[in-house]
């Protein structure tokens, strides 16, 4: 278990802040004045007791022709044409709402399967990125080799539904392959190995797997225990933000109490919560927040703290 974090060397106003309690209305009206359709339809859904289908709709806006998804539907990915990010999210959207489309999965494990990576899974990004507005972290990496993150996340979201395909087939493969020889991974990536290992359904060797990858986040120094530390840093949050969480056993209760302290003191004066990681572009810091918010007011009620 990690060491719980101490809130004795807080600063007074954190400490204050640490006992806010969300306010809905403000969320309400920032994703008014600044959430795209896409994440004002999930805030109505998840807190306003709105419908599954216009998330499903405005989901099936992102996507192209060719079945895959794009047209800045992952804020930091300006291209309209497809690539695995974009894809990955808008299959967790349709995931999280219930509002599952048979049609739209297929469609997309379709494109997957015609773009996939060298040796089966996903890349982190297509080449066809290049001439489009991006954060400049978003490269193409030679050789095109799948990506844990994107493979991981995409494969466990699908195994989560049930899916059978031969791009899954394929991928899950390629992941039991890289967990097993996992030994410096990058935060990132243990995203998409915890996704992948709480969905997958061999839940023994799942088990096993994050037995021997798991501790890594602690060992590796991934995750950063101290709640209110500045910069591009990835808190308990980030690795188990539920309770139910593979990883939420590596951290006690009052190390989770603490960061769920800080993401409800998080709520900015304008109703809406931010990110901690570069700021490129306006159109992609207002994208990023709208979805943000949703993102923390889940997390907040699934925690028991909404």
């Amino acid at each position: 278990m990690a060491d719980s974090f101490k809130t004795a060397g807080l600063p007074a106003a954190e400490m204050v802040g640490m006992t806010k309690s969300p306010d809905l209305n403000a969320a309400d009206r920032f994703m008014a004045e600044v959430g795209r359709v896409l994440d004002q339809r999930r805030f109505q859904l998840f807190f306003r007791g709105g419908a599954a289908t216009p998330v499903r709709d405005a989901v099936a806006a992102y996507r192209n022709a060719d079945g895959g998804f794009g047209n800045t539907l992952e804020p930091d990915c300006r291209c309209p044409l497809s690539q695995p990010a974009p894809t990955e999210m808008a299959l967790r959207m349709l995931d999280e709402a219930a509002a599952w489309d048979a049609g739209l999965v297929q469609d997309a494990c379709d494109w997957l399967q015609r773009n996939e990576a060298v040796g089966g899974g996903a890349t982190g990004v297509e080449a066809t990125i290049t001439d489009w507005p991006r954060a400049p972290w978003w490269v193409p990496e030679d050789g095109r080799p799948a990506s844990l993150i994107q493979t991981g996340q995409i494969a466990g979201v699908l195994h989560s539904r049930g899916v059978t395909h031969p791009w899954l087939t394929r991928a899950t493969e390629v992941m039991w392959e890289r967990i097993g020889g996992l030994s410096e991974p990058a935060p990132y990536e243990m995203f998409g190995v915890l996704k992948f290992l709480e969905c997958v359904p061999d839940r023994q060797r799942a088990q096993r797997a994050f037995d021997a990858v798991g501790p890594l986040i602690l060992e590796r120094k991934l995750v950063e225990l101290d709640p209110w530390a500045s910069g591009e840093t990835h808190g308990v949050l980030s690795f188990a933000p539920k309770p139910e969480s593979m990883a939420r056993v590596l951290f006690d209760a009052a190390t989770v109490d603490a960061h769920l302290d800080k993401l409800a003191a998080g709520q900015q004066d304008d109703g809406g919560w931010t990110f901690n990681w570069p700021q490129w572009s306006t159109a992609a810091t207002l994208d990023w927040r709208g979805f943000m918010t949703v993102d923390a007011l889940l997390v907040l009620r699934a925690n028991g703290r909404l």
